[in-house]
């Protein structure tokens, strides 16, 4: 039987962009132990909509840590506090009946407030749409095989390649920095053969772009990696920089 729990939340509301935001106190005595972090929040939402309040807008699309979509400081920590778990598989059995959680949204400059736990995370599809993808030539789907690669570079790509674009890593980072998203978004693609071709113009693009957006320069604390959900490694962060500086002197 689900052990039913009671918690105390101080949730983050905010009208709109402009309007001033304050943190709310609210009580879910309906709370067990088998909910996820954001099946609390529907259930906060039912009681608000009950009493004709408005609900807490927050993120959410595929609820399996797949999509990147849900994205909130969990006591003060980017998707709560188990490791590598995205806030919708975040489940209650990791609180103590009785807690209070502070629940904000993301806080950076690139990722503007909407409303309440809302940000706006377009500057992520900007620095996509710079020179996240392969334009080279490249003509029919090759056979099976036609094209060797290392089984480490293969599997690195696709550790890379695992960011959900969830915007953890600029929440948590003190400078506001999306050097670990883009960093993967290059790295996956600079892996293989076919995004290699393109890999010192496609970085020197995106990472123009992160500047412009109005994201800080990673300094190395590291945070981004300790709340990434998908765990992508700060290393790609150094091969970025390696392949910008070719670019630089390339160009």
């Amino acid at each position: 039987m689900a052990k039913q729990m009671t918690i105390h939340l101080r949730v983050w509301r905010q009208a709109g962009p402009e309007a001033p935001g304050r943190l709310v106190d609210y009580t879910v005595t309906e709370a067990n132990e088998h909910m996820s972090f954001l099946e609390l929040l529907d259930v906060l939402n039912e009681q608000l909509i009950g009493k004709g309040q408005d609900p807490v807008e927050f993120d959410s699309d595929c609820r399996e840590g797949i999509c990147g979509s849900c994205g909130l400081m969990v006591g003060g920590i980017a998707h709560g506090p188990q490791r590598r778990t995205a806030v919708c598989q975040l489940h209650m059995r990791s609180f103590k009946d009785g807690d209070t959680i502070t629940v904000e949204p993301w806080r950076a400059r690139a990722f503007p407030i909407i409303r309440d736990l809302v940000v706006d995370r377009s500057a992520f599809d900007r620095i996509i749409v710079a020179g996240g993808y392969v334009s080279v030539t490249t003509g029919g789907a090759p056979d099976a095989n036609a094209l060797p690669i290392r089984k480490h570079e293969a599997d690195e790509a696709m550790d890379y390649a695992a960011c959900i674009g969830c915007g953890a890593c600029v929440a948590a980072c003190p400078n506001g920095s999306a050097s670990l998203f883009t960093a993967a978004k290059i790295a996956h693609l600079e892996l293989l053969p076919q995004g290699r071709v393109e890999s010192e113009r496609r970085t020197m693009a995106m990472v123009d772009q992160m500047a412009a957006e109005g994201f800080g320069d990673c300094s190395n604390h590291a945070e981004c990696e300790a709340v990434c959900p998908k765990g992508i490694s700060v290393a790609g962060i150094a091969r970025m920089r390696r392949a910008y500086m070719k670019g630089v002197f390339a160009g």
